[in-house]
C-alpha cells in the first residue's frame, strides 16, 4: 500500500514558498514566493530582501521613519519580483505562484507580464490598503486567478 499522509501539491508549493521566506533577514515580515509551472515543477523561489550588491548591513530595516530614505520601502526586492528574477527560462505561460503575503501592485503588474496565470497566497494582512486593492483590481482585469491557500494544520519539522 502506497503512502497516505503525503503532501499534496499545495501543501508542497508553499511549504517551498515559506522555507525560502526565512532567508530574508527583513525583521518586521517575512515573505516567500515559489513559481510553478502548469505541470507542477519548480519554476523559481524568492524572497524578499536587498537588491545583489547592496549590503544589508549599510541599508536600513526600519518600516516608520520622517526620512523615507530611511526606510525599507524604497530598497527592499520583494519575494515575487525576486522569484520572478531569480526565473532563468523563457516562458511562464499559465505558471502559478505561492506567496506567504498577497502581492502588492508592483509585484502584481510584473506578475501579469510574466503571464502567470494564479496566485495562491497565504496571508492577505494588507486587504484593506491601495496597494493590494489595485493588485485584485489588476488580476480580474487581466484574467488571473488568486486564491486563499488553505492551511491544514499539519506541522513538519526540518533538522538541518
Amino acid at each position: 500500500m502506497k503512502k497516505e499522509n503525503y503532501l499534496k501539491w499545495d501543501e508542497y508549493f508553499m511549504g517551498i514558498a515559506l522555507l525560502s521566506a526565512e532567508r530574508s533577514k527583513d525583521p518586521h515580515t517575512s515573505v516567500g514566493a515559489c513559481i510553478v509551472s502548469q505541470d507542477n515543477k519548480i519554476l523559481s523561489v524568492g524572497y524578499n530582501g536587498m537588491p545583489r550588491g547592496c549590503s544589508d548591513d549599510e541599508y536600513p530595516w526600519d518600516r516608520e521613519n520622517a526620512d523615507e530614505l530611511q526606510t525599507k520601502y524604497l530598497f527592499v526586492c520583494h519575494a515575487e519580483l525576486n522569484a520572478l528574477l531569480n526565473y532563468t527560462g523563457t516562458d511562464m505561460k499559465n505558471a502559478k505562484i505561492y506567496t506567504t503575503l498577497f502581492p502588492c501592485n508592483e509585484c502584481t503588474k510584473a506578475l501579469i507580464q510574466s503571464n502567470l496565470h494564479e496566485v495562491i497566497y497565504l496571508c492577505d494582512k494588507y486587504a484593506d490598503t491601495s496597494s493590494v486593492l489595485a493588485s485584485k483590481r489588476m488580476m480580474k482585469s487581466a484574467g488571473m486567478i488568486y486564491r486563499e491557500y488553505q492551511p491544514i494544520g499539519r506541522q513538519i519539522t526540518i533538522e538541518l
